[in-house]
Order: C-alpha cells, then sequence, then structure tokens
C-alpha cells in the first residue's frame, strides 16, 4: 500500500497535529500556510482524477507532485516513499537579522591591533568574564530575534576574529543550530571586522570574498572591508548577501561624508556586476552604514530608495527607510536622538518576488525589552550597553539588531 499526504494551502495557521507527518518538499506552498494534512491510503477529492493509477511502476522521482484546484483552493498531491518518521517540515521563510554587536573582542593583545584597551589590563579591563557574559548576550539576542526558529542569517559587524565567532556558535546556546560562520581579516587598524552566521540546513554557502576598501584621497585611513557571499536558500534560489561596516563619523558628518561616499560606490560596482549577469538576481545588502536611509551616501551614491512608488525592477529599495519615512523609531540613540543606522536593501526583483524570494517591505528593529533600559536624563528608553563611555555598564549593545524576513515565492 502507498502513502500519499493531501497538502491543501488555504489560511496561516497550522490546525492539524503533525507529530509524525513527512513533508519533504512544501515548494510550492508558502511556511505557515498548511491547514489540513492527511496521511494513509491515498483519498482524493470527489471528481479529481487520481494522478496514477494504483498499480503504477516505482516513479524515478523521490516525490511526484499534481496540482488540482477544487472549491477555491489549491490541492497538491504528493506520493512520498520516504519513512514517514524520518523527515521534518521544512519552513519557507526564514529571518535574516543584522547586529552591530558593539566591540566583541576576546580579552587576550594582539599585538598586529590596537585592541590593549579590551584587555585585562587595558583601560576597560576586560577579562574572560565579560567576554563569556557578552557571548552570551549574542546568542541570547539571536535566539530571541528568530522566535521559534533561530535566523537562518545573521550579519554582524564589531567582532574581531574567528576565535570569539568559534566560541559563539560552539559554547552558547547557539550550539545546537549548528551555524557555521563566514569571516576574513581586515584592515581595520582596531582589529574590528564583519562576519555573517548561518545555518547550512536552509543556506547553502556557494562562495565568499572579501571586497577590501582603500581610499585614494587617504592612503593611510583603514577601514573594515565588504564580505560578499553566495549561496542558495531553500535548496534552489540563488541569493547574494552584503555585510557591511561602513566608517563612522568620527572627525563629524561633513568630514567624513567622502569615505561613506566611497565605500558606496565600491559597493554600487559589486551590485552593478551581478546585475549585469543576471538583472533579476536577489541581492540583500545589510549593515551598519553609519548614515541614514536618507543620506547622500544610500540615496545618491548607492541609490537605494526609500520609497516603492514608482517600482523600478533594477533599483535598490532601502527597506529601514521605507519603513521609518517619519523618523519615528531608530537602531542607536545619542542623547535624546535616534537614529536608524542599521538597515537592510534589497534588489527590485527581491522585494516583490520576482525571483523566487521576497522579502516585501517588512523589516524592523528589534526592540527586546532586555535590550533596553530607561533613561532618566533624555526620557523615554536607551540601550542597554556593555559600556557607557568607559565605564563597564554589563549590557548588551549599542546598537539595536534589525530584523528582515525572507520567504520563497509560489512557483507556478
Amino acid at each position: 500500500m502507498r502513502t500519499f499526504l493531501l497538502i491543501i494551502c488555504s489560511s496561516f495557521s497550522l490546525t492539524t497535529p503533525v507529530n509524525s507527518v513527512v513533508i519533504s518538499d512544501l515548494s510550492y506552498c508558502i511556511p505557515g500556510t498548511i491547514t489540513t494534512i492527511q496521511t494513509g491510503p491515498a483519498k482524493f477529492p470527489p471528481g479529481l482524477p487520481q494522478p496514477f493509477p494504483p498499480d503504477a511502476p516505482y516513479r524515478d522521482a523521490k516525490n511526484i507532485h499534481d496540482k488540482y484546484t477544487a472549491g477555491g483552493a489549491d490541492v497538491y498531491i504528493s506520493e512520498n516513499r520516504a519513512n514517514l518518521d524520518s523527515i521534518k517540515i521544512k519552513s519557507q521563510i526564514v529571518s535574516a537579522v543584522f547586529w552591530n554587536v558593539e566591540n566583541l573582542y576576546d580579552p587576550y593583545d594582539d599585538t598586529t591591533k590596537l585592541d590593549d584597551e579590551f584587555t585585562s589590563a587595558g583601560t576597560r579591563h576586560w577579562n574572560y568574564t565579560r567576554f563569556r557574559l557578552k557571548l552570551n548576550h549574542v546568542a541570547k539576542t539571536l535566539l530571541a530575534a528568530g522566535r521559534w526558529d533561530p535566523p537562518a542569517i545573521a550579519g554582524l559587524c564589531e567582532v574581531e576574529n574567528r576565535y570569539v565567532l568559534n566560541k559563539l556558535i560552539y559554547e552558547t546556546p547557539l550550539k545546537p543550530w549548528k551555524y557555521k560562520f563566514i569571516h576574513y581579516e581586515s584592515s581595520d587598524r582596531r582589529g574590528v571586522d564583519v562576519a555573517m552566521l548561518y545555518r547550512p540546513s536552509v543556506l547553502k554557502v556557494l562562495s565568499s570574498r572579501r571586497v577590501p576598501i582603500r581610499f585614494p584621497f587617504d592612503t593611510l585611513s583603514m577601514t573594515r572591508d565588504i564580505l560578499m557571499v553566495q549561496g542558495i536558500l531553500f535548496g534552489c534560489d540563488t541569493l547574494t548577501l552584503f555585510v557591511n561596516h561602513w566608517p563612522s563619523r568620527r572627525g563629524g558628518y561633513l568630514g567624513s561624508q567622502p569615505r561613506r561616499n566611497f565605500v558606496a560606490t565600491v559597493l554600487l560596482r559589486q551590485v552593478d556586476s551581478i546585475r549585469q549577469a543576471n538583472p533579476r538576481a536577489n541581492i540583500l545588502i545589510m549593515g551598519d552604514f553609519n548614515d541614514e536611509p536618507t543620506s547622500e551616501s544610500l540615496v545618491s551614491v548607492l541609490g537605494a530608495k526609500t520609497d516603492t512608488i514608482p517600482f523600478v525592477e533594477t533599483s535598490l529599495f532601502n527597506l529601514m527607510g521605507i519603513r521609518n519615512r517619519n523618523k519615528t523609531e531608530g537602531t542607536l540613540k545619542y542623547r535624546d536622538q535616534w537614529s536608524t543606522f542599521d538597515q537592510f536593501i534589497v534588489s527590485g526583483p527581491m522585494l516583490k518576488g520576482l525571483s523566487g524570494l521576497r522579502t516585501g517591505i517588512h523589516a524592523r528593529a528589534f526592540r527586546a525589552p532586555f535590550l533596553l533600559e530607561e533613561d532618566n536624563t533624555y526620557f523615554g528608553e536607551k540601550l542597554n550597553r556593555t559600556y557607557v563611555g568607559p565605564r563597564y555598564h554589563g549590557g548588551f549593545s549599542d546598537h539595536l539588531p534589525v530584523i528582515a524576513e525572507i520567504r520563497q515565492t509560489i512557483r507556478q
């Protein structure tokens, strides 16, 4: 006797328990939309033909799907010869997070970097106990940001090296999720870099490289590289990611702006080369840009729009700019002013789901209560930071994480 699954996609809830049900391929269904799952001998709705006769020979394919329409709902019949207890349901919606974690240093001196202050003998009295607490704070935040399903992708900045990343994924509550990371040492004098965590069960990495930044007008100045990663999401859709940490505003906005404008031109060249090869490429850019979504570097140089009307497929779209056009929230606070330096930017096809993956316009700052505390000076809330000036505070970060959802679009 053969076993069949009947999956009806019609609403946003899972009403039937699926403790031992096998669903090995939901490529036609948006996650969270399964309302009815029936197992056992094939029972097709009245009027629907069987996709193959009961005595049909064994097929080469592991799963065979036929699509019908009945009563306004899409019905998919799947013949599955796998063991019903051996395969888990695979989600078709995942989250991506970006977070400036605020100086994730190990407590050891690196003689090639200016990290002396983050040692036990340094001015910040950084030690192994504080380092371990910081790691657990990062892990707690990433797990909380993903709710029931930890982020498939997490871009990080202000991480020192591979040692801290190994500690993060293998010696904190992140360990059961089997994260891997991508990291390259940059030329930043303080030794802080960008990195990306990912879950190999969701994202298969094909390639990665660092995009170095060298200022032609200031050859002595060093900054963080851009991290570029290309991979396959959901087993079938290609995604290109860029993780950024642009030059700070140290020296004032106007004095530092040329550096951020230059990094924007470097990033744009990389994006253009991808779009030239594939005009409908799925591109997700994330980072701490040290500029607002409406700043010159992002709008005029990179060309990231903060409005979807009119929609131009070849444009880039700043999800945090679209969400926060009225500047009612932010990701970091200086005195009484919130700013949105941490952002997601996507290609037009990815915004609308034209090439298999879709973000839509929904991205947000993750405002978990433990990341914030009461601001007794400027009122409202402020960030629960690791350091307040030179004083150790024991909190999480001086930035809030930002979150975007990526979903696989329905294939016809």
